[in-house]
């Protein structure tokens, strides 16, 4: 037996186990291929529910939308779209590309992910707390000191690490409301310096030479890398050693070649795999250094204390 037009081979059609049978139609109808069964055929989403259907006679996969005539599969409408490449904006966000999004659903996931970060970073900063707040708070008064006799804050790092080094920078310099300003510089903000020095030497000296033009013994250089690994903060950890510099790193996952040097005096760590997580635990670090740096230099000039000079 063959219907007219179709030339559908002799085989008995799936049977459609429920009331309404939406393929079984003498009209062609278009679904969507859910996954592939065996003997040919395939279950499919006919928008009020779910079918099985023969693909005998085309090459369906799952996802494609197909024709159907009395449960036979006559032709593929629209292939399944191929999956987002990984690392596109589409595959960070699909919801943006859907025809269609279920608002709630993407709210909740949003909400999820929300909580699975905020969960996340506040267990690293608790680690970072526990595993170096001893060591943040002696390095913290070892630069009060420096900036009391006249030192001043180197800042560098590439990329977002770049970013940080400027706000760490601008931290100390602009702390607003009564905070005392402190003299620093980002080593990573002239684009004129970083670019003339890649240019004619190598992207290896951007800081080591910068730091052998602004540094002075008494100074502070703070580096921040989220690998650890990266070449010119290395070169410029060891310039700053050797002309006096205190030197402060601020990396990820466990150090890198940072974790190596000699000449770094403090070494913080965010002990993590995730670039996001380490950046937010980074910040905090920089942040939680200024406080206390802020603290000692306070406590320092109160009325009475040794470094006002004048008898409680």
């Amino acid at each position: 037996m063959t219907v007219p037009g179709y030339g559908r081979p002799e085989h008995a059609p799936p049977d459609c186990p429920g009331e309404v049978c939406i393929t079984c139609s003498d009209t062609a109808v278009q679904v969507t291929v859910i996954r592939l069964l065996a003997d040919g055929l395939a279950l499919v989403d006919t928008g009020q529910g779910t079918e099985e259907v023969s693909v005998a006679l085309v090459s369906a996969a799952a996802g494609d939308t197909i024709l159907v005539h009395a449960k036979e599969a006559i032709a593929v409408v629209a292939p399944a779209a191929a999956p987002p490449s990984a690392g596109s904006i589409e595959s960070l966000y699909p919801f943006l590309y859907s025809g269609t999004t279920d608002l709630s659903a993407v709210l909740d996931q949003v909400r999820q992910s929300t909580v699975a970060k905020a969960t996340e970073i506040t267990g690293l900063r608790r680690i970072v707390r526990d595993a170096e707040g001893a060591r943040l708070l002696a390095c913290a008064q070892e630069m009060a000191r420096r900036f009391a006799a006249g030192g001043r804050l180197l800042a560098f790092g590439n990329g977002g690490s770049a970013t940080d080094a400027q706000q760490l920078a601008t931290l100390f310099l602009h702390p607003g409301g009564t905070a005392r300003p402190l003299p620093a510089l980002s080593l990573a903000s002239d684009a004129s310096v970083l670019t003339a020095l890649s240019n004619d030497i190598g992207v290896d000296v951007v800081f080591a030479r910068q730091v052998a033009a602004f540094g002075s013994k008494g100074d502070i250089a703070v580096g921040l890398s989220t690998s650890g690994n990266s070449e010119n903060l290395l070169r410029a950890f060891d310039e700053a050693s050797r002309r006096g510099l205190l030197t402060v790193g601020i990396a990820g996952y466990s150090g890198g070649k940072m974790a190596e040097l000699d000449s770094i005096d403090y070494l913080f760590v965010a002990p993590s795999t995730s670039v996001h997580r380490i950046q937010e635990a980074q910040t905090t670090m920089y942040n939680v250094l200024w406080e206390l740096c802020q603290d000692a230099l306070s406590t320092a000039t109160e009325p009475g204390s040794a470094a006002d000079g004048r008898a409680p």
